[in-house]
């Protein structure tokens, strides 16, 4: 039975050692472990503060996956359950990266060493507010929306002069979108500083809003230097912004979960720079592990990829994923995946049918900027294949019929972005 005050991890290891030695040295090292005997080394400190080998289940022997000291020609792989101590962590998330992807991976005895499972304990939880808004206060924000949000980049994504981002706001604003937002690459630039670009932004969304009725929410990038972040935070809501943005691995999750103290809008977490921890599947931290961290140091929308994307993830993985976002994790609010990525009318449908959900949001680039009829057709198709999708009806048979019904906004999306486009 697990000790509820332990934190429990399953790792990929590969060893060309027994596996349970191997897991007995990454237990070692991330807790009371030392390479030789010293003075004060106790009993009770081994019995208190040892991380503890709970499981180890080989999987057979294979090439090594990652260079060492070593070069052996075969190397046994495992799966590793080890317990962590809270006692030792405390509730500290920075500590806890520490203990659990900390030294670990510089074992010279581990030729593979990644983190695939994490599960927290209930008091480390409960010691993090979690998202303030989540996917229902994205919701309220705008408007009460129903079904997924539609969202965009704009794009070009970097370049623009402060009177073309403004031409490509109002389009975007009249075309009653949910969200926009920067590019990643995006911060303050001389050219068009974050100050002008909060302004033009958030006068341009106000005046398509006295048109449509809809409100559209820009998520301002607001990554920079640390010290700066509340000064660019206050900037955003003081001009009316909905939503400031993060992204979140090159910041870290501790300015995440400082950003999350003085935040008054919600968060938009941007993931650029994870798969330099998370691609290779013999080293690093899986997306279910870090998405945990994310959303209790306070992230109320995090990317998770998406289906038919032109990144690395099969779908299987990508839609593995965003379920792990869906799934409760305490009494924090749940937050909002946000899918990206060569996002279209053609993939709504496999979404809906892996995921099972609505609770998401959906950035689409050229399937709004570049939609044969407009940005406003290009929303609206979005909205109309998602619909088709909860409805398990056929795509094309649906575009058909609004078009026999004088709305082409689907027809022309499938047409153009559909498999045989």
């Amino acid at each position: 039975m697990r000790d509820p005050r332990t934190v429990r991890c399953t790792f990929y290891l590969e060893s060309e050692i027994d596996p349970e030695k191997a897991a007995a040295i990454l237990a070692g090292e991330q807790s009371s472990g030392t390479f030789l005997p010293v003075p004060g080394e106790s009993a009770r400190i081994r019995e208190r503060h040892a991380a503890h080998v709970v499981e180890v289940r080989e999987l057979g022997a294979s090439r090594p996956s990652l260079p060492s000291r070593g070069n052996p020609e075969k190397v046994r792989a495992a799966l590793v359950t080890v317990d962590f101590p809270m006692e030792n962590i405390g509730t500290d998330i920075a500590t806890l990266q520490t203990a659990i992807a900390g030294n670990l991976f510089e074992l010279g005895e581990l030729y593979a060493c990644r983190l695939q499972e994490l599960v927290l304990p209930e008091d480390f939880v409960a010691a993090h507010p979690g998202p303030a808004f989540g996917i229902e206060g994205t919701r309220k924000l705008l408007g009460d929306a129903q079904g997924v949000m539609v969202g965009t980049i704009i794009k070009p994504n970097v370049g623009l002069s402060e009177e073309e981002f403004r031409l490509v706001v109002r389009d975007l604003a009249l075309a009653s979108i949910d969200l926009i937002k920067d590019d990643e690459l995006m911060t303050d630039p001389e050219y068009l500083p974050l100050e002008r670009r909060v302004a033009v932004a958030t006068e341009e969304i106000r005046a398509a809003e006295q048109v449509t009725g809809h409100p559209t929410m820009y998520a301002f990038n607001i990554t920079g230097d640390l010290a700066g972040l509340r000064k660019r935070h206050d900037l955003v809501v003081e001009a009316g912004g909905r939503c400031v943005m993060l992204n979140i691995p090159i910041m870290g999750l501790p300015a995440l979960a400082l950003l999350r103290t003085f935040s008054e809008v919600p968060i938009h977490g941007h993931r650029a720079g994870l798969a330099a921890s998370m691609r290779s599947k013999a080293l690093g931290v899986d997306y279910r592990v870090w998405q945990q961290l994310a959303r209790l140091a306070g992230a109320d929308q995090l990317h998770a990829s998406g289906l038919g994307s032109k990144f690395y993830e099969p779908d299987e993985e990508v839609a593995a994923n965003i379920r792990s976002l869906l799934k409760p994790l305490g009494e924090t609010a749940t937050p909002l995946p946000v899918l990206s990525s060569g996002q279209n009318v053609t993939t709504p449908g496999p979404t809906f049918e892996a995921v099972g959900s609505t609770d998401l949001m959906m950035l689409a680039g050229g399937a709004v900027a570049a939609h044969p009829a407009g940005p406003a057709a290009g929303v609206r198709s979005l909205r109309q294949a998602w619909e088709a999708a909860v409805e398990g009806a056929p795509l094309e048979a649906v575009a058909r019929q609004k078009a026999q019904n004088g709305d082409e906004a689907l027809l022309l999306a499938v047409q153009k972005f559909g498999k045989g486009a």
